[in-house]
């Protein structure tokens, strides 16, 4: 049944953007040879009152969705994401900086009616926070937002700077694809270590009362995770062992990425890690986005959660690729 869901996902968009061309070059023959009036009356009935202009620019903006579609068949393109950012060097004015891009990825995935879930936060000293860990949910989330792996660059006139110095602070995002429960991943009670904590940060009560922050080590790895979203230690545990599993899933399929690359020397294009966007605020506005040239001046409608664009232009530069 997956199967088929997966392939009429693929079929059904296709068909309906064939069937809506074909309609609207059917009612073009018919309308030819008749008055302009006549012409008018004909196609705003059969197209609910819009023009065939209208229709053509509705036809183009499908077959544009169906094309991005195309360029999202990764094997994990379909899940969701788990979305981590940390704060680079330069204190809190990148602590600052980490807030405005979890608040931007936030207004992103509400933009495409995606559910967003805080699993943990470090808020930062003064202002702005020290890491973040959401979960997005929805289909292809982690398909678009693989687009935003790497360090970002911001360039502002610091609000923290007495001076009103121009400064420039870094901070890195990480995606991964959150794995579901049928992905055999062998993780063994020996290779954990797990702590349990009070929660910090504004939570109630309870939360900073009670030991119910959950902190899981995996040994081999190194690798670490902790939540402390919910007030049952049970519940945080069983989040935070989600964590882990598409932590170590994710090193799994790098591993393997890895070996493919050593064929495709194209990937080292777009490695893991690098400096990929830079938000300039002062002395003038853009985001340039450095792996496809894309520029938007507007760079306060992109920190509003407009990132479409970049992405968009990411995924037809190296969606196929990346598949």
């Amino acid at each position: 049944m997956q199967e088929i869901k997966e392939l009429k996902r693929w079929v059904d968009p296709y068909h309906a953007v064939r069937q809506r061309i074909d309609d609207a070059r059917a009612l073009l023959e018919l309308s030819q040879g008749e008055s302009d009036e006549e012409h008018a009356r004909l196609v705003a009935e059969m197209l609910k009152g819009k023009s065939l202009e209208q229709e053509a620019e509705g036809i183009a903006a499908q077959l544009e969705a169906l094309e991005l579609q195309n360029m999202l068949r990764g094997s994990d393109d379909t899940r969701d994401a788990l979305l981590t950012i940390h704060s680079g060097a330069g204190g809190t004015e990148s602590q600052d900086w980490a807030e405005m891009l979890m608040r931007m990825y936030t207004r992103w995935a509400e933009r495409h009616g995606f559910k967003v879930e805080m699993l943990d936060m470090l808020q930062g000293e003064e202002a702005g926070i020290k890491s973040a860990e959401i979960q997005i949910s929805g289909q292809y989330a982690y398909g678009l937002l693989k687009a935003e792996k790497g360090v970002h660059r911001l360039v502002r006139i610091s609000p923290f700077d007495a001076q009103s110095r121009r400064h420039t602070s870094f901070a890195s995002v990480f995606v991964y694809p959150v794995v579901d429960e049928d992905i055999e991943i062998d993780i063994k009670e020996d290779d954990l270590r797990i702590d349990v904590y009070r929660a910090s940060g504004k939570g109630g009560q309870h939360v900073n009362k009670t030991s119910s922050a959950v902190r899981i080590t995996h040994l081999p790895t190194n690798i670490v995770v902790q939540c402390q979203n919910e007030r049952s230690q049970f519940k945080n545990k069983a989040t935070a062992m989600k964590m882990l599993k598409a932590r170590l899933y994710e090193r799994a399929v790098a591993e393997r990425e890895a070996k493919k690359a050593e064929v495709d020397k194209q990937k080292g294009d777009i490695a893991f890690g690098s400096q990929i966007r830079s938000y300039v605020f002062q002395p003038y506005t853009m985001v340039n986005d450095h792996r496809t040239e894309l520029k938007v001046a507007d760079v306060h409608k992109v920190m509003d959660g407009d990132l479409d664009p970049f992405i968009e232009a990411y995924l037809k530069r190296f969606g196929s690729k990346a598949a």
